[in-house]
């Protein structure tokens, strides 16, 4: 059993940067691999980033390449994701999850409906 605080949102003018935490609880928290997920108001949830267990492998959503970097820390318990160069189309609330398929897979195939655990998610204003 995993157990995800997301923290770090906030109001950020264009061009500005955040970094995203998530807490994590639980002894298995470093066998899984984890990601974030955003959505907008009125969309549905989608896809940001999503790291291996031993933070080997990362993959990305084309939309935030080059701009956000997801990364973790197990001896902490702790993911995050740094976005920079953020844009108004960025405004979301973002998620952190967890679970057993690689980061591809998350980001190509399984999506959010193949996430195990959730957090409750913090939200994240761009304004222009």
């Amino acid at each position: 059993q995993v157990q995800l605080v997301d923290s770090g949102g906030g109001l950020v003018q264009a061009g500005g940067s955040l970094r995203l935490s998530c807490a994590a609880s639980g002894r298995t928290f470093s066998s899984y691999s984890m990601g974030w997920f955003r959505q907008a108001p009125g969309k549905e949830r989608e896809f940001v980033a999503a790291i291996s267990w031993i933070g080997g492998s990362t993959y990305y959503a084309d939309s935030v390449k080059g701009r956000f970097t997801i990364s973790r820390d197990n001896a902490k318990n702790s993911m995050y994701l740094q976005m920079n160069s953020l844009k108004p189309e960025d405004t979301a609330v973002y998620y952190c999850a967890a679970a057993n398929w690689s980061p591809i897979t998350i980001g190509t195939t399984t999506g959010a409906d193949g996430m195990d655990y959730w957090g409750k998610g913090t939200l994240v204003t761009v304004s222009s």
